[in-house]
């Protein structure tokens, strides 16, 4: 027998069905690395009426993937399958080579799109506000890894590598990247998509140490447990990791969370092992705590780093969490003659109309909506401040993507005029000569590249050449 029930969920099923958003909506996504791809698989997996067009100022696509993650993290990068698969479904349009703010404004690409998404990620470094931080061979992280995955705009980066120690300020996972990438041996490095430059000068590079130090302790470490097994586990290397307070630690395992816990039992058992077991090692990392940056000082001659000057630190309050940091007053010098600030990013405002936090450096935004702009939405780092790894973005990505959605379907982003979508855009980039760069352009180029790494033995051969970049993709014209 058939209730009225039945009926009752017959109509609102049928209601949501054709709840879609008005055909012809056209939206565009300015950054192309995972918090754009997510955003935008979250939009043509559940709307079937929207065109998605993706800038990325750089002619290749991935952005964070392909210029952030290790050249060693081969696992991490197959992500870019998931990507390609979105670019080639029919429903996204990249248009690479284009820089917002420059080459089109936000204004421009308001007026001819029913939805903007900002997801550019963020690209300025963090400063400690220290003497001697603008000392040669004192460089940020992001400048660093820029460097070694072929980022062009760091590819001329003045590294002096021709020194015993390196010390890496931060404890998070790119720090553990850096010290990994120092270290491993170059016959691991030589598999990978490394940048050739950067290859070629780890070959030539004398640092055996290097320290790791944090202005916390090791219950408040920001790297997870796959980067420390790795960095254990690394060959010829041995590790030394510096607890003060044993006891303290051990009695607060039982508080923390399940991952905290694991990564706190890891180092306790790393740091137990006897030096007597990997004497013989010819490199060495280690973790050195509860040290707070002072002042970098260089050598007699001025010509190089010599040490950073750290104040030493204890911890105070009950929230082991996030205790409060308290100087004790004392200060040491840890010799070095290379510095790397892992410290953080943060993102820049691409317009003056965007509502910003210059001090956090995010766009001030609610649930991904940027306030005080209809239409306009931001997702990933911009948003967040560089927090959490790819698995974390593609949850944000996905709940910006449900935003626009519910807000298109609401009529919330309704414009009194229909928008033109690319062509106006693509119009004003003829104007000012701008080449914009297709996938299949991008296909043309990967292509080469992938080429070029077999007759290297390696994954690719990353072309680190801008204008090399635009004459390659072009080639799919030909």
């Amino acid at each position: 027998m058939v209730t009225n029930g039945f009926f009752i969920y017959i109509f609102f099923f049928f209601t949501l069905l054709y709840q879609t958003v008005p055909c012809g909506k056209f939206l565009c996504i300015v950054g192309s690395g995972p918090a754009g791809f997510y955003t935008a698989q979250h939009l043509i997996k559940n709307e079937p009426n929207i065109e998605i067009d993706m800038f990325e100022k750089l002619p290749v696509p991935f952005g964070l993937v392909r210029y952030g993650v290790a050249p060693d993290h081969a696992d991490v990068k197959n992500v870019i399958n998931t990507f390609t698969s979105i670019a080639k479904s029919g429903r996204l349009q990249f248009i690479g080579n284009v820089t917002v703010g420059k080459d089109v404004t936000l204004n421009d690409l308001r007026t001819a799109y029913d939805v903007v998404v900002l997801a550019y990620g963020a690209a300025q470094d963090r400063w400690l506000g220290i003497p001697g931080e603008n000392f040669e061979n004192v460089v940020s992280a992001r400048k660093f890894v820029g460097w070694y995955n072929g980022l062009p705009e760091e590819s001329n980066l003045q590294l002096n590598l021709n020194v015993e120690t390196a010390v890496i300020i931060g404890q998070g996972n790119v720090a553990l990247d850096i010290a990994r990438i120092l270290l491993t041996p170059i016959e691991i490095l030589e598999k990978t998509d490394i940048a050739q430059h950067a290859l070629q000068a780890l070959k030539e590079s004398r640092i055996r140490n290097v320290k790791l130090v944090g202005r916390r302790g090791p219950l408040q470490v920001a790297f997870t447990i796959k980067e420390l097994r790795e960095m254990i586990k690394l060959p010829e290397v041995s590790n030394r990791i510096h607890l003060e307070d044993r006891d303290y630690i051990e009695a607060c395992i039982p508080k923390t969370s399940r991952p905290r816990r694991r990564i706190t039992e890891l180092l306790l058992q790393s740091a137990n092992t006897k030096q007597a077991e990997v004497k013989d090692a010819p490199k060495q990392w280690e973790l050195i705590f509860h040290r707070t940056p002072v002042e970098i000082v260089k050598s007699e001659n001025q010509r190089s780093v010599e040490g950073l000057v750290v104040g030493i630190n204890r911890l105070k309050g009950d929230n082991w969490e996030n205790p409060q940091i308290e100087d004790t007053g004392l200060r040491e010098t840890i010799p070095c003659g290379m510095i790397i600030k892992s410290i953080g990013y943060k993102s820049l405002p691409l317009s003056e109309e965007l509502p910003f936090d210059h001090i956090r450096g995010v766009i001030r935004q609610k649930e991904g909506r940027v306030e005080g702009m209809s239409g306009v939405f931001c997702s990933g780092w911009v948003a967040s401040g560089p927090v959490g790894v790819i698995a974390s973005t593609l949850q944000s990505g996905h709940d910006v993507g449900k935003r626009i959605l519910e807000d298109l379907r609401k009529g919330n982003c309704a414009s009194s005029t229909e928008k033109p979508g690319r062509d106006v855009i693509l119009s004003q980039l003829a104007t000012k000569g701008v080449e914009p760069v297709t996938f299949v352009e991008w296909e043309t180029l990967d292509n080469e590249e992938r080429e070029r790494g077999k007759n290297q033995k390696k994954p690719r051969e990353k072309i680190i050449d801008v204008r090399e970049m635009i004459d390659i993709a072009k080639k799919a014209q030909s």
